[in-house]
């Protein structure tokens, strides 16, 4: 392995050539659009986006703010074959900073909170759009930092309160705001791959999904790769409403693993392939993975930011990764959010340059430029990868946070 060190302005790059690639061992996990997980990181980064949007159209800025701590408390629900009702709500708890005001003119964060609230649930699950009781606990408290010295107000403690867009200091510099790392990697193998088709084929639109409306959302997904065989444990929960027996029930079960069988052979094929179907299963004792919503939010379970699929969708031990919940941070200057989208597409750049594997960390420090990086590490397996081409692409991508800014309020990017 070749290692050089060089900088890029006040960057320490570090780029290791040579070095080996991933074996194809792979231990992989995806939790489905209905886990409630998925549902806490995608809700927080629509409130973001939503609210983003508002200040951007209103004020000509993104005003700070971050819904990253958003939880999803899971109600209880009543299921039986053909019915189910909810019997107690989902609570929504919305914990974070947003600024109320700018200029004066007040921001309805509530009401844009809540409208959002509701149509993700309206649209994602219809069952519990209904029965939902909203927390906010949203404040516009200053970060540390903001020292009394005299009479005058610090600058940081408008930051949440400002009197124009002038006061947010990214318009003149946009710097870190914390000590925190993004981590990126290329390419993803047929396993890797094969996982996130599997569960979208079951969780989202599909054709099977179509045709097939007793299929719930929270589905999961645990695998394992040897680079010739797959063993994967399955989750996929059915619609009570549309299931009217405990027989009706076993045989959608038998249509899901025989769809199992069939992507297997067109997504891997030559492998062998087992699957396991919903393994907590009793059917003599009627215990089986039927809700009435088609998510286990409907009873009890919990949803928090930063506890599902990773940026790049999907969870992988394995492989590097960082414990980050991006969903729901400032898409300006949050490094949580923005270095791990950055990491992930210039580890896909660099792949595509070298034809081999690729790993890239991004390590902020807080208050640093946020286009210049404490350290920048670049791994690549290719031995001839030219290090000119290399920081090349690497300044490339640091020079593209404005543009994925814009590209993250615009609904232009999907995490998770």
């Amino acid at each position: 392995m070749l290692r050089t060190s060089t900088t890029i302005d006040d960057s320490h790059l570090v780029i290791e050539t040579g070095g080996s690639a991933p074996d194809a061992t792979t231990i992989v996990e995806r939790k489905g659009l209905g886990h409630p997980d998925t549902l806490a990181d995608q809700l927080a980064e629509r409130l973001s986006r939503a609210y983003s949007a508002y200040t951007v159209q209103h004020f000509g800025a993104v005003l700070h703010h971050n819904f990253d701590k958003l939880a999803l408390l899971g109600g209880a629900s009543e299921v039986r074959y053909g019915a189910g009702r909810m019997t107690a709500p989902v609570r929504v708890l919305v914990n974070g900073r947003a600024a109320p005001m700018c200029g004066g003119e007040r921001i309805p964060v509530e009401e844009i909170v809540e409208a959002e609230v509701r149509a993700f649930f309206a649209r994602r699950l219809p069952e519990v759009s209904d029965h939902l009781d909203i927390t906010f606990n949203i404040t516009s408290n200053s970060s540390p930092g903001a020292v009394l010295t005299g009479d005058e107000v610090p600058d940081r403690t408008r930051w949440f309160n400002p009197r124009s867009i002038d006061d947010l200091r990214e318009r003149r510099v946009r710097l870190s705001n914390d000590t925190s790392l993004g981590t990126g990697w290329a390419p993803e193998n047929v396993f890797e791959s094969f996982a996130r088709e599997l569960v979208d084929h079951f969780s989202g639109e599909s054709d099977f999904t179509l045709s097939h409306a007793w299929c719930g959302s929270d589905v999961k997904l645990m695998g394992y790769w040897d680079g010739e065989r797959a063993d994967v444990v399955l989750c996929v929960p059915q619609k009570s409403r549309l299931v009217a027996s405990r027989a009706e029930y076993v045989q959608n079960t038998e249509s899901v693993l025989a769809e199992c069988y069939r992507l297997a052979g067109l997504h891997l094929p030559g492998a062998e392939a087992s699957f396991r179907l919903n393994a907590r299963d009793v059917p003599e004792k009627d215990e089986l993975y039927l809700t009435y919503t088609g998510s286990s939010i409907e009873s009890g379970d919990e949803g928090v930011v930063g506890r599902g699929n990773r940026v790049n969708g999907l969870i992988t031990p394995l492989r590097p990764m960082n414990l980050e919940g991006a969903n729901g941070k400032n898409p300006v200057y949050h490094v949580g959010k923005l270095y791990n989208v950055a990491a992930r597409r210039l580890a896909q750049r660099l792949h595509e340059a070298t034809g081999g594997h690729a790993e890239v960390h991004l390590v902020s420090t807080t208050g640093q430029r946020l286009d210049q990086p404490w350290r920048v590490l670049v791994r690549l397996s290719s031995p001839d990868a030219e290090v000119d081409k290399v920081q090349s692409l690497v300044a490339e991508a640091l020079g593209e946070f404005p543009a994925l800014t814009d590209e993250l309020v615009s609904d232009g990017i999907v995490m998770s």
